[in-house]
Formats: structure tokens, sequence, C-alpha cells
């Protein structure tokens, strides 16, 4: 299995600036992308529909919904899922792609503006809280599809553990998607169910396992079981 290092980030914002601890999330994200080989593209991953490639197009895609909303575009205009890239290009494209956010993001009064979206009215600030999630999830997800083993910073994980607590019940989450479903663009409404109901996991359970547990994943999942 592959082990990353520690990556250094060098931002003018504070430490707890919501687009700081996204851009950490972006960090490992990217490592875990760059060190994805071509011959596992196909390999399945815990996010049952999507295999490893489907996976790397929903992530850059997500990464670009996020630039659309800073710039007050709807995010629903990007393909769930980008598929022009090559096998080789993937990090390429996830570098452009946060490059794009942080130039979305730049102006302090993202956070504050309002960010309309089915399932969620929301500041930018909590807005860019649940994408940290749904990036540092998928994350793990390819991870664990490619057998490896990122260095997961504390402070995302902990900040994607509250905003899928706060967005995801503890309970059964059929309520939470039909009103998602009954909310989105004429075409989107039947998308597959993205969270099964949370898998209990030991309290003093690693925070990215209690993480991905609450999202309904099981957090010993190889490509070799079932989720």
């Amino acid at each position: 299995m592959t082990n990353h290092t520690t990556t250094t980030i060098r931002t003018p914002l504070s430490d707890d600036d919501p687009r700081t601890v996204f851009a950490r999330s972006v960090i490992t994200a990217g490592a875990t992308i760059a060190a994805v080989c071509p011959d596992q593209l196909g390999s399945p991953t815990p996010c049952g529909e999507f295999d490893t490639r489907t996976l790397l197009g929903h992530l850059v895609s997500v990464l670009h919904r996020v630039a659309a909303i800073g710039r007050q575009e709807d995010p629903f205009s990007v393909d769930e899922v980008t598929t022009d890239v090559t096998d080789d290009g993937w990090h390429a494209a996830w570098l452009d792609a946060a490059h794009d956010v942080q130039t979305a993001w730049t102006d302090d009064a993202t956070l504050a503006r309002m960010v309309h979206l089915p399932w969620a009215t929301l500041p930018g600030g909590p807005t860019l809280a649940m994408y940290t999630s749904e990036i540092t999830v998928h994350t793990w997800d390819l991870a664990q599809a490619t057998g490896q083993r990122p260095v997961w910073n504390d402070q995302a994980v902990t900040v994607s553990i509250e905003a899928m607590r706060q967005g995801l019940p503890a309970g059964d989450r059929q309520a939470v998607l039909d009103a998602a479903r009954a909310n989105m663009p004429a075409g989107m409404e039947d998308f597959p169910s993205p969270f099964a109901n949370a898998v209990e996991v030991p309290p003093d359970s690693a925070g990215i396992d209690r993480l991905v547990a609450w999202t309904g994943r099981n957090p010993a999942w190889s490509p070799q079981i079932s989720r």
C-alpha cells in the first residue's frame, strides 16, 4: 500500500478559515489522485455506482461545482462526472480545477453570501465545509480502491464530521433524500442515494473511520468485500 508524506500548505488565510480547511482536503485528495495507476482505473470503489475512473471524474466535477458556487453560478450546470480527461491527466485536471476554486472564492464576501442548494440553504462558509466533507469522503473512497493510506489532515476530517452530522440524521435518511430529489433541477431527480444509514463504529475509532461510517460506508471496505 502507498503511504503519503505530509504536505505543507502556505496561505495568507487564517487556519480556521473555511477556505483553508477546504484547501487542506484538496491537497490530500491531490496526493491520492497523483498516486493512482492507469491500470487501476477500472477498479471498484466503496462509492457503489462509480469505478475508479468515474470517481476521479466526479471529484473533478465537485471542484468545478464549488468554483461555480463561488462565482454565483448554477453548480448543477456542471456534469456530475467529468469525462474529457486522459488516463494520465487526472492530477493535472485536479490542479486546474483547484486553481479555479481558489480564484472563485478569493473575495471574503463569498463566505457570507447565501448559497441555495436542493438540500439546504447555507452561507458560503458552511457550504465549503459541506464540500470539504464530500472531497474527504471521496478521497477515502479512492484510497481504499487503489490501496493507499493518505495522511489525513485532522482539521479537515473534524470539519467534515461536523458537516456530515449536521446534514445527515442518525437514523433513516430516506426523508432527506426525498426532499433533495424534490428540489433537484429537472431531469436530475432520480439520482441514486449517495448515503446509506450510518454504520456503527467504536467511539474511539480514527476520525476518518467515524466520518465514512456516518455516510454508511464500511471503514474496512476493500475491493474484495462489498460495502
